[in-house]
């Protein structure tokens, strides 16, 4: 298991400081604790919880405004609990107006978390890349992030605010939107679903400050684009949320293909993880040694 004796605060300030550093943030998505402490074991630098990922695996819905706030919440605490690294956390709407934001913001920064996203659609919303997106006002989407700015305690705690306008009113709107947003206080911009190169960057050209690309592979709006590329469009901040999950699901089914069909998954095996008696790589993926050296250190006599 990874350290879990890393303070909120040097998480937020450890995200800050890869916001600034000049070189782009890659941040896989993750849906539970387990694949949050593979991302860090694999060496990424910061964890993005993706509310989709939560909503199809932890509860069976699709990603149509179906979660609450409290079961994003409970989700968010126990990632954060395994992992060093500064975790980002999709809040869909903030789950209300502005003031329903302020407990938002309240409640994930108590959890561990070191940012939101917070995105500009009425409830109940629905999945960044999939079609009848409704938009609250700008005015009003301006007032939750102005809420959620006032409402954190730790300055570092980054804001991230998302607008679906490209789909809804156009990229102009949509540009018109993230100055407006960027203008409020959040500190990074998040354009979903532009359609083409060229319409990323006229964003990143138009909206001054830190930008996030979305990367959702196998039918996501956006070009899939390599991180280099990505950086010279003017991205600080890039995701793949469902890139664990999805690759999970196809895995699940094939195995289970494999179960049905032949009897026994013998064939498969392969490609599971080992579990055995001596080496225990499933459990030692969640610290086992560890928990047994402090069963050793804390046994009675």
């Amino acid at each position: 298991m990874t350290n879990q004796h890393v303070t909120r605060e040097e998480k937020t300030a450890r995200l800050r400081s890869l916001l600034a550093s000049g070189k782009i943030l890659l941040a896989p998505g993750c849906f539970n604790p387990v694949s949050a402490i593979l991302i860090e074991q694999a060496g990424f630098d910061a964890i993005y919880i993706s509310g989709a990922g939560i909503a199809v695996n932890n509860l069976g819905f699709p990603d149509i405004g179906l979660t609450t706030m409290t079961e994003i919440l409970e989700s968010a605490r126990n990632i954060a609990g395994v992992t060093s690294l500064p975790v980002i956390c999709d809040v869909d709407t903030g789950y209300g107006n502005a003031l329903n934001v302020t407990r938002t913001i309240r409640e994930f920064e108590s959890a561990g978390i070191a940012g939101i996203q917070m995105e500009d659609q009425v409830i109940p919303k629905k999945c960044g890349h999939i079609e009848g997106k409704q938009l609250v006002s700008k005015n009003e989407m301006v007032q939750k992030i102005r809420a959620a700015v006032d409402s954190r305690r730790d300055p570092n705690f980054v804001v991230i605010a998302r607008t679906d306008a490209v789909a809804v009113e156009g990229l102009d709107s949509a540009i018109s939107r993230g100055l407006a947003y960027k203008e409020a206080g959040a500190d990074i911009i998040f354009v979903e679903a532009p359609r083409s190169v060229e319409d990323m960057r006229r964003v990143t050209s138009a909206i001054p400050g830190l930008h996030m690309a979305n990367m959702v592979e196998k039918g996501g709006k956006t070009p899939i684009l390599p991180l280099a590329q990505l950086q010279e469009l003017g991205f600080n901040f890039v995701i793949y949320p469902g890139s664990t999950w999805m690759a999970a699901i196809k895995s699940i089914q094939e195995v289970l293909a494999v179960l049905k069909e032949d009897g026994t998954t013998e064939r498969y095996s392969s490609r599971m993880i080992a579990f055995n008696e001596r080496g225990n790589e499933l459990f030692e993926v969640v610290g086992l040694s560890r928990y047994k050296a402090l069963e050793k250190k804390y046994a009675a006599d």
